[in-house]
């Protein structure tokens, strides 16, 4: 840009038409801008409501992208609907569409016309986990045996360094299952499963995997995660449930490739 255009509020200009011109865009009710005009200068109401309702259109395609098990779980129609509205209450912030619908979930639960499916909401949570799993960055996984070379007095003083893919989602509802019958493009039978379900979701190569975590396993997994010793993650795990097994857990979460490192806390 020229430097005399710089001077005289040119950029300023620009950043002003730009604010005016996306103001309006995910607002149906909002009048185009005065800013926004036709050939020689007419109003452009026709042409900026057909751009604003590609944008939502746009908008709704990458949320049904997302959460594929979302959509079809609520059937195109009612999905559609639901995006839109989050849209208008939370556009997007950056623009990688894969990054967008991180409040889809919250939303969803407190959505009016989705409180008959009161675990859709944690379907939605479990779908960005995946997808945030899906795009972590690459790191080796912790081998099974590592803990092999610890001393045993040592090792409730273990900490772990989660791998960037791994995840932990806990809900009141057979979650992982819906999920899991929801994602394949095949038919969905009854699903029988009842009750709270917790999944760990990780990526130690190349494919996502979903498991289902073991009673007190999210508990155990989370304090884990947040970088408290072995020892301590297992005081809340057996606070959590008294009959926590902690040799199978730990054996799974190494197996699944949920952590990249291990060393003794300070």
């Amino acid at each position: 840009m020229p430097r005399d255009e710089l001077e005289s509020g040119g950029l300023g200009r620009r950043f002003d038409y730009a604010a005016a011109f996306t103001a309006g865009l995910l607002d149906p009710d909002r009048a185009p801008p005065d800013a926004v005009s036709g050939p020689s200068g007419k109003a452009a109401v026709r042409r900026y409501a057909v751009y604003r309702n590609n944008v939502t259109v746009s908008l709704i395609d990458a949320l049904a992208a997302n959460f594929p098990a979302t959509l079809r779980i609520t059937g195109p129609d009612f999905f559609r609907a639901m995006a839109r509205f989050h849209i208008r209450e939370t556009p997007p912030s950056s623009p990688l569409l894969f990054e967008y619908g991180r409040d889809f979930p919250d939303f969803i639960e407190r959505y009016e016309h989705a409180q008959s499916m009161p675990w859709l909401a944690d379907v939605a949570r479990m779908e960005k986990a995946w997808l945030d799993a899906y795009h972590a960055a690459d790191a080796e996984p912790l081998a099974s045996g590592a803990l092999a070379s610890i001393q045993p007095e040592r090792l409730a003083d273990t900490v772990f360094e989660p791998h960037p893919a791994t995840r932990a989602i806990r809900s009141r509802h057979p979650v992982a299952t819906i999920f899991a019958a929801n994602r394949s493009d095949g038919p969905v039978g009854r699903i029988e499963a009842n009750g709270p379900e917790d999944a760990l979701v990780t990526r130690p190569g190349l494919e996502v995997f979903v498991r289902h975590l073991p009673p007190g396993g999210a508990c155990f997994l989370d304090r884990l995660m947040a970088g408290e010793p072995l020892g301590a993650a297992a005081a809340a795990a057996f606070a959590e449930i008294a009959e926590f097994d902690l040799s199978a857990n730990i054996a799974g979460l190494l197996q699944a490739g949920a952590f990249m490192a291990a060393h003794q806390g300070g």
